[in-house]
């Protein structure tokens, strides 16, 4: 890459196909690349995009440019493949841009380029009750980037992941969490330990079972991962069920259209309080993104408030909501396992929905630590580790 287009990004861009013509048009410039593909970039997108140091601070990668300070309908005067293979641009106020030919077939806009990027995005594995649930060691995590990498990996694409060999001293999970990024704290704390006790502000403090949920579903934005530390499991019962969310999701669009839309366009308010907070959420049980992929699952039905939704909605509601919930209980979803001390589960707490059979504390000792990741933190730490 060369030196002046490094500017622009702390990454590197291979360079898949050089630059063999440029042909200048009223509003645009083509380029022809030698494997035949043509990608046009209009003239505002050059410009705005140029990465020499005058657009570009050198030191943080960010844009000091903003494109309003230019002529609006500025033009080049010449266009040209230099001896480097960059794109030369000459605009008509003087200003010199150069594109390296990794980086800007990396960021084309023509259909066929576009088409490849989105089929490069990393995709949800959706999982059944057969999962191959994989499965990380302490130290490897701990001192090794490649083995931390491919943890990450499998939390990004499976949303559920078992780590063994974790120390059981209290404390032990916030070094392993760290190794993402930071911790995410809440109204329980930066680490919180989920123990049956007298004055639980919690279900999940008691020794009840606890029914498929994602955590903190009435917060705007809910924790992207969380982790679950066993230190003492001596109790009878207690054993973790998961199902995938995304796959529920997934299954109920193709079995019931009518619910899954219902799911994704009527919200509904989750509640959470205690003598010192009181929060609250409006939204749909199933978010979607920008192309209409699932990108999270909104759940817990002890922590929902009344239905509010028109007379006409009420009984679509209720009808997805209780297929949503009876598919959450079906077996071909639902992987079960009773986790050990020295063993955590990390998992994507937007996707992955999460439960537990009920235990007899008379008959033992049950102590878990957990913690909250955001999934930004997550995916940075992947980008990263991959660069």
């Amino acid at each position: 890459m060369n030196t002046a287009a490094a500017f622009a990004d702390f990454r590197t861009y291979p360079l898949i196909s050089a630059l063999t013509g440029v042909q200048a048009m009223a509003d645009r410039i083509l380029v022809t690349w030698a494997d035949n593909r043509v990608s046009p970039f209009h003239h505002p997108w050059l410009r705005d995009n140029c990465p020499c140091p005058q657009c570009v601070y050198t030191v943080t990668r960010e844009q000091v440019l903003e494109i309003v300070d230019v002529p609006e309908n500025l033009k080049p005067v010449q266009t040209s493949v230099d001896p480097d293979g960059c794109l030369s641009v000459q605009w008509q106020d003087g200003h010199l841009s150069r594109f390296d030919p990794g980086w800007l077939r990396a960021h084309a806009y023509d259909d066929e380029s576009r088409a490849e990027r989105l089929a490069s995005k990393p995709k949800a594995r959706l999982w059944h009750s057969d999962l191959q649930l994989p499965v990380f060691e302490y130290q490897a995590l701990m001192n090794d980037n490649q083995a931390l990498l491919q943890w990450l990996l499998a939390v990004r694409d499976t949303g559920l992941t078992q780590v063994r060999g974790v120390p059981t001293e209290p404390g032990s999970l916030k070094l392993v969490a760290q190794r993402i990024s930071f911790i995410r704290e809440s109204n329980f704390g930066v680490l919180f330990n989920v123990q049956s006790k007298a004055d639980a502000d919690s279900n999940a403090y008691t020794a009840f079972n606890l029914p498929l949920h994602s955590d903190l579903p009435t917060r705007e934005l809910q924790p992207g991962l969380q982790f679950l530390h066993c230190l003492v499991n001596d109790a009878e019962g207690g054993e973790s069920i998961f199902v995938d969310g995304f796959a529920i999701a997934e299954a109920l669009r193709q079995e019931d259209p009518e619910s899954f839309r219902s799911l994704c366009e009527i919200p509904v308010e989750f509640r959470n309080k205690d003598r010192l907070s009181d929060y609250r959420c409006l939204a749909p049980i199933i978010a979607l993104d920008t192309l209409g992929r699932v990108s999270e699952i909104r759940m817990a039905n002890f922590l929902r408030g009344p239905f509010d939704a028109s007379v006409e909605q009420m009984p679509r509601l209720y009808h997805a909501y209780r297929r949503f919930i009876a598919m959450t209980r079906e077996p071909r979803f639902r992987l079960m396992q009773r986790l050990n001390p020295g063993e955590l589960w990390c998992f994507d707490n937007r996707r992955t929905l999460h439960a537990r059979n009920a235990f007899d504390p008379a008959t033992g000792a049950r102590h878990f630590q957990g913690c909250y990741v955001d999934r930004d933190e997550l995916l940075s730490r992947i980008l990263v580790l991959q660069r």
